[in-house]
This record gives structure tokens, C-alpha cells and sequence, in this order.
């Protein structure tokens, strides 16, 4: 799907995923081939080789290793429950064949149990920690929406077995969310210049 919408002229600069997709080191090197920019959520157990060391080491022990001062508190964007503060790291990787560029792991720590995610990242070696973060962040906007899909219309309520009617489901149900999305939008903009809609 990605490569048929970069042919087809879709703009993009970056991409991020869950670690189903972060974890497929093909994906990875697509991207890196087309020039795209990611933050990709990775496990704890994945193999990345540190810049400047030769031996691989997983995320998790790469993360172990990080000094105290290295911990920025950090918003990935605001939720349901207001923004979401957590405490983020990255640590450069081996670099890329492209020029310009950098590999990062990038470390989240939740601030309520310490609890760990990961992501394995590259773009532009100028990019900040707090650019990583906010890319990183974007992904949970869109999940978020996806669950809105599902509740109000009925995206995941199908029974098909084969692709047409599957596709067909799909599209149907997403364009009726971006109706209401952008319904809404209207009659709250309208809301609040004191229109009525």
C-alpha cells in the first residue's frame, strides 16, 4: 500500500507504525530506499548496532545502558486524559547509506511505572528528540481515530471472506467517518462564532 501511494504522488515525509510493522527490517529498508523518514515501534528484544560498536545489542539492553541526565520529559501530544508526559531518550545507531541522515533508538518511559517502549527511528541527522517524540505521537491520533471508526461507524463490523467486499466495507465505513469528522468540525467552528448551523 505505501508503495502504490508514493507512486501515486501521495506527499509524505514521514511514516510510523506499531511494532508489527517496525519490527520488519524490509519495511525499514523500503523506506530508507525511497527516502522516507520513521519512527517505528520496535520490541524490546530487537537486534540494532549502536553507532560506533560493532556488536548488535537489543533495545532493551541499549536502553538499560542510558545515563539518568539523558532523560527528557517530553509531550507526545494531548489525549483523552490531557497531554501525554513521558519520559523520552534516544540513542544514535549505526548510520545509514544515505547522506545526511541518522539512526535512532528511541526510548519511552512512562512516568506512572517505569514501564519501557521502543522505536526505532531515522530522518534527517538535525532532527531533535522532541521531533522524534511528536512523530512517535502522531500515531496514537491515528489509532485514535480508527477506535472512533469502529464505534460510531461500524468499521470493523464485517463478515467477508474475500477482498472486493472487504475493501468495499473498508472505504464505505472510512468515508462516512470523514464525513462526520468534518461535519463536526464545521458545527463547531459555526458553534463558535456564534452561528447556527
Amino acid at each position: 500500500m505505501l508503495e502504490r501511494a508514493l507512486d501515486a504522488g501521495v506527499p509524505a515525509s514521514w511514516v510510523t507504525a506499531d511494532e508489527v510493522y517496525g519490527g520488519d527490517p524490509t519495511l525499514r529498508r523500503f523506506l530508507e530506499d525511497r527516502g522516507l523518514s520513521y519512527v517505528l515501534a520496535v520490541k524490546c528484544i530487537e537486534p540494532l548496532r549502536r553507532a560506533h560498536g560493532s556488536a548488535s545489542a537489543t533495545a532493551a539492553q541499549l536502553a538499560a545502558r542510558l545515563p539518568a541526565e539523558q532523560w527528557v520529559a517530553c509531550s507526545a501530544g494531548h489525549g483523552a486524559k490531557g497531554r501525554r508526559l513521558y519520559d523520552w531518550a534516544r540513542v544514535e545507531l549505526a548510520t545509514p547509506a544515505a547522506a545526511g541522515c541518522a539512526r535512532w533508538l528511541l526510548v519511552r518511559r512512562s512516568r506512572a511505572d517505569g514501564e519501557l517502549a521502543f522505536y526505532a527511528c531515522l530522518g534527517p541527522a538535525s532532527t531533535s528528540l522532541v521531533g522524534l517524540v511528536r512523530v512517535a505521537g502522531v500515531r496514537w491520533a491515528i489509532e485514535e481515530s480508527f477506535q472512533c471508526a469502529k464505534g460510531e461507524v461500524g468499521l470493523d463490523h464485517y463478515e467477508v471472506r474475500r477482498w472486493p467486499g472487504w475493501y468495499r466495507h473498508i472505504t464505505l465505513a472510512l468515508l462516512a467517518h470523514a464525513f462526520l469528522t468534518v461535519t463536526r468540525a464545521q458545527a463547531t467552528t459555526a458553534s463558535a462564532r456564534g452561528e447556527v448551523a
